[in-house]
């Protein structure tokens, strides 16, 4: 037995494998590369949490009509049930030291990989471009504050947002090492920042007395459900992304035990804490201004003092930076790099995935908190759902925790299939995507859409398994081995 208590190196995989399947940022990781602890998990998520998207999930819950005690609500369970499927992918890249994209080459065939991996790419490309629109807007108005005459500049709004998006390119061209350091001295920073805002708001407002004694519009049962099961729905598709590709993270942790308990201290605690910041100090802004502001940045164009303005809009662009480099950047790296992983390195992935991301145009993502809750985070749930159901079902269920990992790089292993392609847990992704979204087509069926990502995660669970199990023989896994 050699490291990690696995009869293999990470030397002896490279050079065993199939060089269209492998390159260094996607082989296992080695012994010396598992850096990783609680604190640094810990940290990962409040960086990752303690962003602008983040309270705008929750102010938006207020401008939709919730109290803030039924939008903390809704965020906490939202991120307690995510917070199942995060740690049981995570389990399969800690133990195997395994990236998303590898992981999915066992249930989805060493190609047909791709199909998920482009997915979860895909939909991190609209974040990335989102969180860049929001840094480069804070850093515009940092920079009109700093030097008045910069307002009348007129392209100084597009180099404020370019200028942020090679801060992003930066950092990732610097590797993964860069993405821990920075989020271990980006996490407590922003957490301290984001206080003196509420501070602000509770004085402002005269105490909490006045914040917490906001009504909502959702007084009756039904009214509130209605808007309840979506946006619960959107609080859980928020982090399914994160769901699917925390083995990018956890692949580096020094054991199990330092990658849960981080991940357990770090995500349901600070996530519902700052969406709470957000909560509070939208309630604060309907005693203020008379209603609810749930962009921030909105929020302070309307503040006077440039010392708090600098300090706000510094701390904005710091939030948005650490968690676009981390939630954001690094997931679509590895995607695009399985494509074409003698081509296509950390690096290259991460650029791809900043100029997809601006291509997307983001603006257009955050035009309302309808659009963003119920539109782009409803809607991708109902894709990156399916996907994390048949991830779970073949690792726990089906293959009950055991990999053959040499032969997830070998394009006649066993996880070739169908010459690379297993076509049952394509079918049963699709099978979960459409169930998931055809409520967007059939008017009657609306309200599967509104539980999209349980819809398609049950679907596609379900599904795998059945279809998998359906011939009970050695051969119809396991083709090459039978």
């Amino acid at each position: 037995m050699t490291e990690n208590n696995l009869d293999y190196t990470k030397e002896q995989i490279l050079e065993s494998s199939d060089f269209r399947l492998i390159n260094k940022d996607l082989a296992p990781t080695s012994k010396g590369q598992r850096t990783w602890g609680t604190y640094n998990y810990t940290a990962l998520w409040i960086g990752m949490a303690h962003c602008i998207p983040t309270y705008m999930l929750a102010s938006g819950l207020i401008a939709a009509g919730m109290d803030w005690k039924q939008a903390l609500f809704t965020v906490l369970l939202g991120n307690l049930i995510i917070l199942i499927p995060m740690l049981l992918n995570s389990y399969a890249g800690t133990k195997y030291g395994l990236p998303f994209p590898v992981l999915c080459r066992s249930c989805f065939g060493v190609l047909g990989s791709n199909v998920p991996a482009i997915l979860r790419a895909v939909v991190a490309c609209g974040w990335f471009g989102i969180q860049t629109w929001i840094g480069g807007q804070a850093l515009n108005i940092l920079m009109i504050s700093a030097y008045p005459p910069w307002a009348h500049f007129i392209v100084g709004p597009w180099v404020s947002f370019f200028a942020f998006w090679l801060l992003n390119m930066m950092i990732i061209w610097k590797g993964m090492s860069s993405v821990r350091y920075f989020e271990g001295w980006a996490a407590p920073f922003v957490l301290f920042a984001t206080i003196g805002l509420l501070i602000w708001a509770v004085i402002k407002a005269h105490g909490f007395g006045p914040i917490l004694s906001s009504p909502g519009k959702l007084t009756h049962f039904n009214d509130f459900f209605k808007v309840f099961v979506p946006s619960l729905t959107g609080m859980i598709g928020y982090w399914s992304t994160l769901s699917l590709n925390m083995p990018d993270f956890t692949r580096y942790s020094k054991g199990q035990e330092d990658q849960m308990l981080g991940q357990i201290l770090g995500l349901p605690t600070t996530m519902t804490f700052f969406a709470g910041l957000g909560v509070m100090i939208t309630s604060a802004t309907v005693v203020i201004y008379g209603k609810p502001i749930w962009d921030p940045i909105m929020l302070l164009s309307k503040f006077h003092n440039p010392l708090v303005i600098l300090i706000s809009l510094f701390s904005i662009a710091v939030a948005t930076l650490s968690v676009n480099v981390a939630a954001n950047v690094v997931s679509p790296s590895f995607d695009f790099s399985n494509l074409w992983p003698q081509k296509i390195n950390f690096v290259i992935g991460g650029t791809i995935t900043g100029i997809i991301g601006i291509v997307m145009m983001p603006w257009k993502l955050m035009s309302s908190y309808g659009t963003y809750i119920f539109g782009w985070l409803v809607g991708y749930s109902g894709i990156l759902g399916p996907v994390a159901g048949i991830l779970i079902a073949d690792f726990w269920v089906v293959r009950k925790r055991v990999l053959t990992v040499p032969d997830l790089y070998r394009m006649e292993g066993e996880y070739r299939f169908q010459r690379g392609f297993h076509l049952k847990g394509i079918l049963a992704l699709f099978l979960g995507i459409a169930g998931a979204l055809v409520g967007l087509l059939v008017p009657s069926l609306h309200f599967l859409y509104d539980y999209a990502w349980f819809v398609g995660f049950g679907i596609s669970f379900l599904s795998y398994i059945i279809l998998v199990k359906k011939t009970d023989s050695k051969r119809d896994l396991f083709p090459l081995q039978a």
